[in-house]
């Protein structure tokens, strides 16, 4: 296979376990447990691919400083290729603190450098390399937003395929212009709540018809009800695994990594959202995204166990 690229967000996860409830401002809680990771949905998904043995390119920003090396070495650590990240001495690398309890958890996050990715920084030279692109949180990297419908035909017109993950938006806006990106992403990957907030419908079979242009395979994770997506103009769902979960957190962006392993590899549909359920399920035996990520052959036996 050649390279898929992941043009992405970099940024720290400081993970709290075992939180009783919510801080609130005045009082003090304690945790069980605290982990630093790599974050976000991009390097969890990057490093998701890579432990299943495909090849990765992440193209992203960073500051040069302690969380940003921490994250590049990270990424190497697990075989992605790092050439096209930029180490930038006056940025900072955004951190997100993950608050985990065992029926939630809550996050913040400050962005740093999330947001000066730029649809340039990813070269004509490194699509050429590649087979795919993918892009995650849509509405955290505010350079490449709109920039995104250009970089996806950009990718199109060397032969690539291309995947969007929205990711929540913090201001809760959602917006209209991502449905104008869809037109050049062959799979897009919401959560249920995700899809439901874009089309302001009530219920994921609605989201995915609502989300149907006739051209993009729309994927919705819907978490204990497992993964669906319209084929043939039904509602195709593969049920969810039972794991002892640990922590949560990436669950979704592991689906994505093994979902976007067998698509690429022309599997037919129910085995690609089987192939993510399991993945994201198996991410769920450690404490952060990445840890616990499984391997294609740890994958094929909670699938074939079924």
């Amino acid at each position: 296979m050649k390279r898929v690229v992941i043009a992405g967000e970099i940024n720290v996860d400081l993970i709290f376990t075992g939180v009783p409830a919510l801080p609130q401002f005045g009082h003090e809680t304690l945790a069980q447990t605290y982990v630093q990771c790599p974050g976000s949905s991009s390097m969890i998904l990057a490093m998701g691919l890579a432990r299943l043995g495909d090849p990765v390119r992440f193209v992203g920003r960073c500051g040069n400083d302690a969380f940003g090396r921490f994250c590049i070495d990270a990424l190497r650590e697990r075989g992605v290729d790092t050439a096209a990240v930029i180490a930038d001495d006056d940025l900072r690398t955004g951190v997100t603190v993950a608050m985990s309890s065992n029926v939630d958890r809550a996050l913040l996050t400050w962005p740093g450098a999330i947001a000066e990715l730029t649809a340039d920084n990813v070269s004509d030279a490194v699509l050429a390399e590649a087979q795919h692109l993918h892009v995650s949180s849509y509405y955290l990297q505010a350079k490449l937003r709109p920039q995104l419908g250009e970089l996806f035909a950009r990718a199109r017109a060397h032969g690539l395929t291309t995947s969007l993950d929205p990711g929540s938006d913090p201001e809760q806006r959602w917006g209209s212009e991502l449905i104008d990106v869809l037109r050049h992403v062959d799979v897009f990957l919401p959560n249920k709540s995700e899809a439901c907030a874009i089309t302001a419908t009530d219920a994921p079979e609605e989201a995915l018809r609502a989300l149907d242009n006739g051209s993009t395979r729309v994927v919705l994770k819907a978490g204990s009800r497992g993964a669906m997506t319209l084929d043939a103009g039904k509602v195709l769902v593969a049920p969810a695994y039972a794991t002892q979960a640990v922590d949560t957190t990436g669950a979704g962006d592991s689906f994505n990594s093994s979902f976007l392993h067998a698509w690429l590899r022309d599997l037919p549909l129910l085995d690609c959202l089987r192939w993510g359920n399991a993945c994201g399920a198996l991410s769920t035996r450690g404490i952060g995204g990445t840890a616990a990520q499984a391997t294609a052959d740890e994958a094929l036996a909670l699938i074939e166990a079924r």
